[in-house]
């Protein structure tokens, strides 16, 4: 397995969010090395997505801190160029265009070189078990369908950081188990993930209880 060429570390103190001015979330500490995993979990409302938003730099900090590290470098305050990958609730695909199409179109948004397009966009499609439904628009895919289209996203792009919206929802048991497999290898190339979910991933990871 091929390591990540950068090793990302990802350190937050004291932090808090508001929204419409009224605070959400205050006083969270996570300190993610690389490979490593942390679970976000609370109540609806807590605030998970939040401190998602946070990380991926769509919120502003109402209070403290967010470091990120490349390797011994200097801590910096933004996120390094091209580094993060933010899986959300809603998938961020085409309906009228097919499974594959959506992701030949990711191989090209991410930087794929185009010899390896076909190479790379089937693989990704075989390695989330949807080679069955390549040629359906993705209009017609299940929830649970387009949710293991967005993990193809995720093989593809080849970010270190991972940020996920309930990665499993809509899934059943086996893409579950799949969903956690992916993860663990993410992981295992020294990528970290931050995950807010109501269930357990399957993935050896640190556990914070927000709210």
């Amino acid at each position: 397995m091929t390591s990540y060429s950068r090793q990302i570390t990802l350190q937050a103190r004291n932090l808090g969010c508001d929204r419409s001015g009224v605070p959400i979330v205050r006083g969270v500490n996570i300190d993610v090395a690389p490979g490593e995993a942390v679970q976000l979990f609370g109540v609806n409302g807590s605030g998970k997505t939040s401190l998602l938003n946070l990380f991926a730099g769509h919120y502003r900090l109402a209070e403290g801190q967010i470091g990120w590290r490349i390797g011994d470098e200097e801590w910096e305050t933004i996120s390094p160029l091209n580094s993060v990958l933010y899986i959300t609730h809603t998938p961020p695909m085409k309906s009228a265009l097919t499974s594959l199409e959506n992701l030949r179109f990711w191989t090209h948004s991410y930087g794929v070189p185009k010899a390896n397009f076909e190479d790379t966009a089937y693989g990704a499609l075989d390695r989330v078990g949807m080679m069955g439904h390549a040629m359906t628009r993705t209009g017609k895919l299940s929830a649970g369908q387009k949710r293991r289209l967005d993990i193809a996203r995720a093989i593809i792009a080849g970010r270190e950081v991972w940020l996920l919206d309930e990665p499993s929802a809509a899934i059943d048991s086996e893409g579950a188990e799949m969903v956690a497999a992916i993860i663990s290898e993410h992981l295992g190339k020294g990528g970290i993930a931050i995950a807010a979910t109501h269930d357990t991933l399957g993935v050896a990871s640190k556990k914070l209880v927000i709210g």
